[in-house]
């Protein structure tokens, strides 16, 4: 979807400002909403790619005036009451007064943590060859979906290069929305920097994008 979060190319929002030896966490409360958000992944109440939509789904004041964790908290609640895994009044009361649904996986004990907190792999096998090949020129097509995509807005409808094949992988477009895994194969684009940003753009730059299959055509 398009929202302030697909901030590629934006003006106006200032340097980067990195921290010297920053913490993982800077507040105790961080670390518990990563945790509920990794167990609730463990347990099959949401994937990667729910979470990442809920979060683009919060309004653009709130986003921005948010920290990193606090979007990982708004995103987990909404998501949570969407999909009716908790009740507004639950969360209003900050303990559970109702019994809950069934997860498709179930609860997790400590012996499950290593597991919890190891990334899982999202490649898959598809049947069909991958349509395009290293060396294609591709133009990334001008979508603008109201549900979550992985394509940026800053690439499309400009043309790049097959750089690299890197296998077939859940498709976050289809996931996102309980739609299936979908599989798709997963490229590398590489765009010359001046056909993104214009001729006040560094030529002696490139970019490079990692770029579902269903995301472009052939140019």
């Amino acid at each position: 979807m398009n929202g302030v979060h697909d901030m590629g190319g934006m003006d106006g929002f200032g340097k980067v400002e990195v921290e010297a030896n920053e913490p993982p966490f800077h507040h105790k409360w961080e670390g518990r909403v990563m945790a509920m958000v990794r167990a609730m992944g463990a347990n099959g109440g949401l994937n990667i790619d729910m979470q990442r939509f809920s979060r683009e789904s919060i309004p653009p004041a709130t986003y921005l005036a948010a920290s990193y964790y606090q979007k990982w908290f708004l995103g987990l609640k909404k998501t949570l009451l969407d999909r009716k895994l908790v009740g507004a009044d639950e969360i209003a009361a900050g303990r559970s007064l109702h019994k809950s649904p069934a997860l498709p996986r179930g609860k997790f004990e400590m012996k499950d943590v290593v597991r919890v907190t190891t990334r899982g792999s999202f490649q898959r096998d598809v049947a069909s060859p991958p349509a395009f090949k290293i060396g294609d020129k591709v133009r990334m097509k001008n979508i603008n979906p109201p549900t979550h995509t992985r394509l940026p807005r800053y690439v499309r409808s400009k043309v790049g290069t097959i750089e690299r094949i890197n296998g077939s992988h859940v498709y976050p477009d289809s996931a996102a929305h309980g739609h299936g895994e979908d599989p798709q194969w997963l490229y590398t684009v590489v765009f010359p920097a001046r056909e993104i940003w214009g001729d006040d753009a560094d030529p002696t730059v490139k970019i490079s994008v990692e770029a579902f299959e269903p995301y472009f055509d052939r140019a």
